[in-house]
């Protein structure tokens, strides 16, 4: 073999510094990455004692030996920066995942709220009308004649107790509590003064004497028309007429 092919030892030695310096650049790398300064020192140290022995190496081959290290070094680089991006990744898709599971409880109890909530309002639109019905339908003694005393009684008696305030803002304004009350001009009559008073024949044919006629044809109207007692008072206050 030829003198300037053989593998001098300066070679094998200018190589095996090029795989110490690789070596410990990514000691170097992984060190600070990983948060331990000692571990990089050691490795910054080590490296300064290689590339003092990089310096015994001929010129021509010193080339050889940086560009392995330079390429070590840059693989190194990479793989530290696909872990890190992997890291990364990985933390996002947990981030997201627990975001997710939260809006889909979210909307889960929501769907459940509404859910309670229509079936209350349900529940409570059904007691209100057997509620209605059962006045409705109830019977009263009759007198000869009523006091506005008495009249109010009835109503008590029919009237729901949380609207019955407004049903009687109402009565005061319309009649004075006079169950035979009428209109000289328009002929509105009764408690309520229904127009004409024989609407309230839908409820009794003694709707001209008895107020307890009156009275649940009047609380029929004002949850047909306005939804409540509550709801006409507050129509009457603004036009004074419901």
């Amino acid at each position: 073999m030829l003198e300037g092919h053989r593998v001098s030892p300066i070679s094998v030695r200018g190589f095996a510094v090029a795989s110490a310096t690789a070596v410990t650049t990514v000691g170097a790398v992984v060190g600070v990455a990983s948060g331990d300064p000692q571990h990089a020192s050691d490795n910054v140290e080590t490296t300064a004692s290689d590339a003092t022995l990089l310096s015994d190496i001929p010129t021509g081959e010193q080339a050889q030996v940086q560009t392995a290290s330079l390429a070590q070094q840059a693989s190194a680089q990479a793989a530290a920066a696909d872990q890190a991006a992997q890291k990364s990744a990985e933390e996002a898709a947990r981030v997201q995942a627990a975001h997710d599971a939260k809006a889909k409880k979210q909307a889960a109890d929501d769907k459940a709220a509404a859910a309670k909530k229509a079936a209350a309002a349900k529940k409570a639109a059904e007691e209100a009308k057997k509620q209605q019905e059962s006045i409705t339908s109830a019977t009263f003694t009759v007198r000869s004649s009523y006091s506005a005393s008495q009249a109010q009684a009835l109503a008590r008696q029919i009237v729901p107790s949380g609207q019955f305030q407004c049903f009687s803002n109402i009565v005061t304004h319309e009649s004075g509590w006079n169950y035979t009350a009428t209109n000289p001009s328009s002929g509105a009559y009764g408690l309520v003064q229904a127009l004409p008073g024989s609407k309230m024949a839908s409820v009794g044919a003694d709707w001209r004497t008895n107020p307890a006629t009156q009275i649940k044809w009047g609380l029929n109207y004002m949850n047909n028309r306005y939804g409540s007692p509550c709801g006409a008072w507050s129509f009457w206050q603004v036009h004074h007429a419901y």
